[in-house]
């Protein structure tokens, strides 16, 4: 058995079993292996039912009374159960956990390990994990691994299923030169597995993780700049020629471009126009830069060639906007090009017409989602690509969009605050142009950092602006990282903030676990302001303009990081009202002050990365990540800047030194070539 060997050749792990783990995205052993624990925990005495309290994490050992209820709310399978000691009785509720009404049977004992909640003055455990009293005694003052969770997975079957694969599977040899190990002090390959799974102690555990971010960082840059290599070799298949008419489109805009959207237009253009070069260029630009006019633009360029640009964008609700937008400009300034819309949720039919126009060159633009990049669909003559909020879709992802033309020029833009520094590393295969500044015509965001006695004046502030024809935002973090317990709790805070606001202010959830078609339907009733206030997780960062929602309110503030914080207040301040963004903290401390702080004192999303890389540090090993930067399985740019520097130098020195360090038949080379499918779609190889 080795790290290649199908997740069935495990014992216990038959097909039903196997499938739940698919889910999960665990197909083989090397995937099982890689599949990191976000955590660990220490276990703690049992607590009896009569002493435990609010917000503590619990072990309680108890007998369950009665047979355990199964309900469904929409797509949640909620279970229940009661259970008592000689000290008192409490609730304990898990969800979409459905078979453990079956394997839980009323009169047995069991330890049960969760958080303790409030609901209505009577006390919840929820989502506990369940042991037998001998195996919670004898996992006391170990460092319990805390894997990620989804649905029909437990903790408990992973941790199972990596210490048989650690025990039995023959691992992959050490692939890293001993210089290379030497000099940044790196553990060997296998013992940071074993490691990063059940370490030894805290010390062990660093060792292991330095280790494995190392060679994540490493093998990312490695592939990227593999990429920029290849490029820089080839000329363009279509060299564009500078077009009157683009000067004619700028000068009969509505709005003056500012300083840095004229100079970031004239580096554009002038390598669109090369006849050497193939365009390969990020554009960065704080929420409300105008980055997207830039990128207008340079499909009005392509197009005045005679040419076909497509436009790939993470949401469907933003590809229309982007599709609406742009027919407007075109239909405004009299312009003769044609725009096609290309998403998912269209009909097969609407799709088949769709592919006909775009392969017949009838269509001079394209804008869309993913389906850009559908094998039906086939461009006459694609000379242009642009991606927007270029993280959330793997590098091989836009290589795709790209391949669908004879080398095409390449632009992706981001919104999301990276320091230069990191930059540079991250998007090694892109030359960087950043937008530095903001319309002179934008309101600057009035920020406020409380804490949770602010919350009814809040609400309060909320129903004013609604009064006054506005619309708010509430987003709701996920909790302990689960899809369900993130559903179940926007859907309970929607309920009762419906409660406590008037009838006439119509309050929807929106969230993770919920169909593309559902996601849609909801951002686009906000839009059209049927959804006066909007609850929300993260899903909301990234995908529409609202210029309508002036109030940005963020529950346990602490739990995000700040770059994410900073892409949330950016879905408000969008148009010609003030606006405001309430970043409302759970968790009082000193840290958390002064992180929120940063964000309290500036709107410059690069100042906020900048002073974000001073905070965070290597002790915060599983603290808050930048959710949707890049994502890594364990480093995170910030916290990891150090060893991604490293990396960087590493991988300049291995490319130096190819014929010695990555001819095919080394391990190293061999490696980098598996990462893709590690990885995990961050790149698609």
């Amino acid at each position: 058995m080795n790290e290649m060997s199908p997740l069935d050749s495990l014992k216990g792990i038959g097909e039903k079993t196997r499938q739940i783990f698919e889910r999960a995205g665990i197909s083989d052993i090397g995937d099982l292996l890689h599949y990191y624990p976000r955590g660990y925990e220490t276990f703690e005495e049992i607590t009896p039912i009569g002493e435990i309290y609010e917000k503590n994490q619990a072990a309680l050992y108890g007998e369950i009374v009665s047979p355990l209820n199964l309900r469904r709310v929409r797509s949640l399978s909620i279970v229940t159960a009661v259970i008592r000691d000689q000290t008192g009785t409490i609730q304990v509720t898990w969800y979409n956990m459905p078979y453990l009404k079956n394997s839980l049977k009323a009169g047995s004992r069991y330890v049960f390990r969760g958080k303790v909640i409030r609901k209505k003055q009577q006390m919840f455990l929820e989502q506990p994990a369940v042991f037998h009293v001998e195996e919670y005694l004898e996992s006391r003052n170990l460092m319990q691994p805390v894997y990620p969770m989804s649905e029909g997975l437990t903790n408990k079957m992973v941790q199972k299923a990596v210490r048989q694969a650690l025990d039995s599977a023959e691992l992959e040899k050490e692939y890293l030169p001993l210089e290379i190990r030497e000099k940044y002090q790196l553990a060997e390959y296998n013992f940071a597995l074993e490691q990063i799974h059940f370490p030894k102690d805290e010390h062990h555990m660093r060792m292991a993780r330095h280790r494995l971010v190392f060679d994540e960082f490493l093998l990312f840059i490695l592939a990227v700049r593999s990429l920029k290599e290849g490029r820089e070799k080839v000329v363009p298949s279509y060299p564009l020629e500078d077009k009157e008419i683009v000067d004619g489109v700028i000068q009969k805009l509505p709005f003056t471009l500012t300083g840095a959207q004229k100079r970031v237009w004239q580096e554009l253009k002038i390598e669109l126009t090369s006849k050497d070069t193939v365009t390969a260029r990020l554009i960065q630009g704080d929420v409300g830069s105008g980055k997207t006019i830039l990128a207008v633009l340079a499909l009005f360029l392509t197009a005045a060639n005679g040419l076909q640009g497509a436009m790939m964008v993470p949401t469907e609700v933003l590809a229309r906007q982007h599709y609406e937008s742009i027919t407007s400009l075109i239909e405004d300034l009299k312009l003769p090009y044609h725009v096609e819309l290309l998403t998912g949720s269209m009909t097969a039919k609407q799709k088949k017409q769709a592919y006909e126009r775009i392969e017949s060159q009838e269509t001079d633009i394209i804008v869309g989602t993913h389906a850009l990049i559908q094998e039906k669909v086939h461009y006459r003559k694609l000379a242009l690509v642009i991606t927007d909020e270029q993280h959330r879709f793997g590098v091989r992802q836009r290589e795709a969009l790209s391949q669908k033309g004879s080398l095409p020029h390449t632009i992706v833009m981001s919104a999301t605050p990276i320091p230069r520094t990191l930059a540079v590393i991250l998007y090694g295969d892109l030359d960087i142009s950043l937008v530095d500044e903001l319309p002179a015509n934008r309101l600057p965001i009035k920020n406020c950092v409380v804490d949770t006695s602010y919350r009814e004046k809040a609400y309060t502030f909320i129903k004013k602006q609604v009064e006054e024809g506005r619309q708010a935002y509430v987003i709701c973090p996920m909790v302990e990282e689960s899809e369900a317990m993130e559903a179940e709790n926007v859907i309970e805070y929607a309920q009762r903030l419906k409660e406590r606001l008037p009838a006439f202010i119509q309050v929807e959830y929106l969230h993770g676990k919920m169909k593309p078609k559902e996601k849609n339907e909801v951002m686009e009733r906000f839009l059209r302001n049927e959804i006066q206030v909007l609850v929300s997780t993260t899903v909301v960062e990234v995908g529409v303009n609202v210029p309508n929602a002036t109030v940005m309110m963020i529950e346990n503030a602490e739990r995000f990081g700040l770059a994410q914080l900073h892409q949330l207040r950016g879905r408000v301040g969008r148009g010609k009202y003030q606006s405001y963004c309430i970043l409302m903290y759970g968790v009082d401390s000193k840290k958390t002050k002064e992180r929120l702080g940063i964000l309290n004192r500036s709107n410059d999303g690069f100042y906020i990365a900048e002073e974000d890389l001073k905070l965070r540090g290597p002790g915060d090993l599983f603290g808050i990540r930048q959710s949707g930067i890049l994502d890594f399985k364990l480093g995170d740019i910030f916290q990891d800047a150090s060893i991604l520097k490293e990396a960087s130098d590493t991988a300049g020195k291995l490319l130096e030194e190819s014929n010695k360090f990555l001819s095919k038949d080394t391990p190293l080379f061999k490696k980098m070539m598996k990462f893709a499918k590690l990885s995990h779609g961050m790149l698609n190889l």
